[in-house]
């Protein structure tokens, strides 16, 4: 019985313990499940990098080929030093022997439908042609070399080849035996015209005896004309030869006829070392670099630029073993005088091979005189002939 009593009072207490825990149970919160951590903002993606951007594309029309040795050969030369400037941000072409006629207003037309943004025009007889182009591409910037027009997308460059002339012709007029010289002519303008008279005013500056011939051409690359001509000159008569012309005809004749005569454009000396007295040379890199990052920069504009010694754009180099020592520094101070703006190769007075003033006593030529020059200077013989 008492086993009985046990038994039940335990079931009882046991009862009453479960009871009082599930009431304690009830009144408890239930836990809540761990929060989920917030998404982790993702790790910024690295920016794309921006596109490259296209290159621009440059295109040079020349009028000789680019193996003449002289001038397109020197234009050549440019733009090569322009690549290595700015590397991929441009890329150049060119097309060569391009012909001053109808032809060079299609090439031109074709380079700017091609996408090129900056086109230069390296010869005199591209400036119509251009001129014609430049209004349909409005977006193109067009640089002719030697004209003297210009459009709001067409500018002017050149550079003043006549100092070179000049300080040649001093050489010539110390080396030159029978006080003749023979100029070797191309296309009758003025650019040509002011060479032949630097060329004779520098030799009369240091030997007033001396008087130039010419033999024209009509034409600026034709080696066998080039040749014919020098040889016309020599056997009138004139030992040291000058030329503006674009082949190294000239100076090889004058080698293979015992003669002198110098470089034109470019560094001539391997063509005829025995006679070369030394090459007149353009150095067409500093404007094209210049060019190319006025269109880079978006500082592009209409303008003329006429770049000399001073610019870094005409030198007179290689001077041969034949010229004396005196010669030479002769010519190196009259570069420096030059360079530093001393010395005017248009000082006055200046006569015409008529006898007439062009350029009174103390009068210096500014390059809007410059730029007309279609006369003789005072030692020239014959007569400009007519361009048209």
């Amino acid at each position: 019985m008492l086993n009985l009593r046990r038994s039940l009072l335990l079931t009882a207490m046991l009862a009453a313990i479960g009871l009082t825990a599930g009431l304690a149970g009830c009144g408890k919160e239930e836990p809540k499940p761990a929060a989920k951590p917030a998404d982790a903002p993702k790790a910024a993606e690295a920016p794309k990098a921006a596109p490259k951007p296209e290159p621009l594309k440059i295109a040079f029309a020349y009028v000789g080929p680019v193996g003449d040795g002289g001038w397109t050969y020197a234009h050549d030369l440019g733009r090569k030093e322009a690549e290595k400037e700015f590397g991929d941000k441009i890329k150049t072409s060119f097309v060569e022997n391009v012909p001053e006629s109808a032809d060079a207003e299609r090439v031109i037309r074709d380079m700017a439908s091609q996408g090129n943004k900056l086109i230069f025009g390296t010869t005199f007889g591209y400036m119509e042609p251009m001129l014609k182009v430049a209004p349909e591409f409005k977006d193109v910037k067009f640089e002719h070399a030697t004209g003297y027009k210009s459009a709001d997308n067409m500018r002017v460059y050149d550079v003043r080849a006549y100092e070179g002339a000049y300080v040649a012709g001093m050489i010539a007029g110390k080396m030159t035996k029978t006080n003749t010289l023979g100029f070797v002519a191309s296309i009758p303008i003025p650019e040509v015209v002011r060479n032949i008279n630097a060329f004779t005013l520098g030799a009369q500056s240091v030997n007033p005896k001396v008087k130039t011939k010419v033999v024209w051409i009509n034409k600026w690359f034709d080696p066998g004309k080039e040749a014919e001509a020098a040889t016309a000159l020599i056997n009138g008569g004139a030992d040291v030869l000058l030329q503006n012309t674009d082949s190294p005809a000239v100076l090889q004749t004058a080698e293979k006829m015992g003669k002198l005569a110098f470089g034109w454009d470019s560094n001539m000396t391997s063509y005829g070392p025995k006679a070369h007295l030394g090459s007149a040379i353009i150095n067409w890199a500093p404007y094209y670099k210049k060019a190319i990052k006025d269109a880079l920069d978006g500082t592009w504009k209409g303008e003329t630029n006429w770049w000399g010694m001073k610019e870094g754009a005409i030198d007179v180099v290689a001077l041969g073993d034949m010229v004396p020592a005196d010669v030479k520094k002769m010519a190196e101070d009259k570069k420096a005088e030059i360079k530093e703006g001393k010395f005017n190769v248009w000082s006055g007075p200046l006569m015409g091979n008529d006898g007439k003033e062009v350029l009174a006593k103390d009068a210096k030529g500014d390059d809007k005189f410059i730029s007309g020059i279609m006369f003789y200077v005072k030692g020239v013989e014959g007569k400009v002939p007519s361009n048209k």
